[in-house]
C-alpha cells in the first residue's frame, strides 16, 4: 500500500510494522528523513549492534539481503534490515525478495531505501510489496512548490520567513531540499525563538546577495530600469564564477515564457497558478507585460538562444567574455 511519510512515521511510532518497506522515488529528502527515522528509533540504542542491520547496494546481492532478513532477533522484539542506495543491486536478483516476501520472517523489518528513481511497478519484487508490505514514493516537488515548501519548514521550526526570501532561497539552490534545508540550519541557529528569516539573514549566513541576484534582474528588466539592470550586470560580469552565464540565461528564459504566457490567458485572475508562481510576484510580471509585448518577447527569446550559443564557442568568433555577452544581451532587451 502507499502512505505518506506522516501516517509512515506514526505507524512506526505505535510499533505497527510490516514485513518489508520501500522507500522510493526521485525526492531524496523525505527517503532519507523516513530511513533516518528507521535507523534511529526501531532497535534501542543497547541493542542495535546485535539487531540492526545496515548495508549498501553497491556491497551486497539480494541473496545476503534474504539472508539477513531471515535471522531471528536476539535481543529485541524484531530485528530491522536497513538497506540504503538499493537502486544499485542488480534487477535480476529482485526476484529473490519476491520469493521471501511469500513467506517473510515476521520478526524482521526490512527497509529499501531506492533513491533518485522508482523500482519498476511491473516487477515481482514490487508487486509482492505493495502486497505484503508498504510503498512510500515521493517524487520532486515541482519549482513553484518549493517557497511554500521552505516557509512550512521554517515555520515547524518556529520561525516565520519572508515571501522573498523563500522564493530567493529556491531561485538559487533550486529543487535540492536536501540542501535548501542544510542553508536554512544556517540561518536557525542565528535566530531567537519567533524570528523572522529576511533577506538580509540570507545573505550574511547563506551567502545569495539581496541586491545582485538573477531574481533582481529579472524584476528591473521588466521595468525596463536601466540604471538597476547595468548595475547587476557590470555585478555578474565582475564576479563571474559566483554568477556563471549557464545558470542565468535558463532563468530568463523561463522568465520571459512566463510572460508570454500571461499575455495569452483570458482570465488573469488565474494566472499565478497556471504560470507557477508565488503571487507575490505577480504584480512584476504584469508590469513586465505592459513593457514586453509579444514580438518583442520573441526576439528576446532569439537573443537569448543566440548568447547560449556564443557562451558555448558557437557563433562566437572573437574573444568576448560571459560578462560581455550578458551585458550585450540585457542591452538588447531592455531598448
Amino acid at each position: 500500500m502507499a502512505i505518506t511519510e506522516k501516517q509512515l512515521i506514526s505507524d512506526l511510532k505505535e510499533k505497527k510494522f510490516a514485513p518489508v518497506y520501500l522507500l522510493t522515488g526521485e525526492e531524496n529528502y523525505y527517503i532519507d528523513m523516513v530511513s533516518d527515522f528507521f535507523e534511529k528509533n526501531i532497535i534501542a540504542e543497547e541493542f542495535r549492534d546485535f539487531d540492526q542491520t545496515i548495508v549498501y547496494g553497491r556491497d551486497v546481492d539480494m541473496h545476503t539481503v534474504v539472508s539477513y532478513a531471515q535471522r531471528y532477533p536476539m535481543m529485541s522484539p524484531v530485528q530491522l534490515v536497513l538497506v540504503k542506495e538499493a537502486q544499485d543491486i542488480a534487477v535480476k536478483e529482485w526476484d529473490l525478495l519476491a520469493a521471501y516476501l511469500e513467506h517473510p520472517q515476521p520478526t524482521s523489518v526490512l527497509v529499501f531505501c531506492y533513491r533518485h528513481k522508482k523500482l519498476d511497478k511491473r516487477t515481482k519484487a514490487y508487486k509482492a510489496i505493495n502486497s505484503k508490505g508498504v510503498v512510500y514514493e515521493k517524487d520532486r516537488l515541482y519549482d513553484n512548490q518549493i517557497p511554500a515548501w521552505i516557509a512550512n519548514v521554517v515555520s515547524q521550526r518556529g520561525f516565520s520567513i519572508t515571501e522573498k526570501g523563500a522564493v530567493l532561497i529556491a531561485e538559487f539552490i533550486g529543487n535540492d531540499l536536501s540542501k535548501i534545508y542544510n542553508e536554512l540550519t544556517k540561518v536557525f541557529i542565528m535566530l531567537q525563538p519567533g524570528g523572522v528569516i529576511n533577506e538580509d539573514l540570507i545573505e550574511r549566513n547563506i551567502g545569495i546577495s539581496k541586491d545582485y541576484n538573477v531574481f533582481e534582474l529579472q524584476d528591473a528588466i521588466g521595468r525596463r530600469d536601466v540604471v538597476k539592470c547595468n548595475r547587476i550586470v557590470n555585478h555578474f560580469a565582475a564576479n563571474p564564477k559566483d554568477n556563471p552565464i549557464q545558470m542565468i540565461l535558463p532563468l530568463l528564459y523561463s522568465y520571459f515564457i512566463k510572460i508570454m504566457l500571461y499575455h495569452q490567458l483570458e482570465d488573469k485572475s488565474k494566472a499565478a497558478k497556471v504560470m507557477g508562481i508565488n503571487p507575490y510576484f505577480l504584480r512584476g510580471y504584469e508590469v513586465a507585460a505592459q513593457n514586453y509585448k509579444l514580438g518583442k518577447l520573441a526576439s528576446c527569446i532569439g537573443y537569448l538562444y543566440d548568447t547560449d550559443l556564443r557562451s558555448k564557442g558557437i557563433r562566437n568568433t572573437g574573444s568576448i567574455t560571459d560578462g560581455e555577452l550578458l551585458k550585450e544581451l540585457v542591452f538588447k532587451i531592455i531598448h
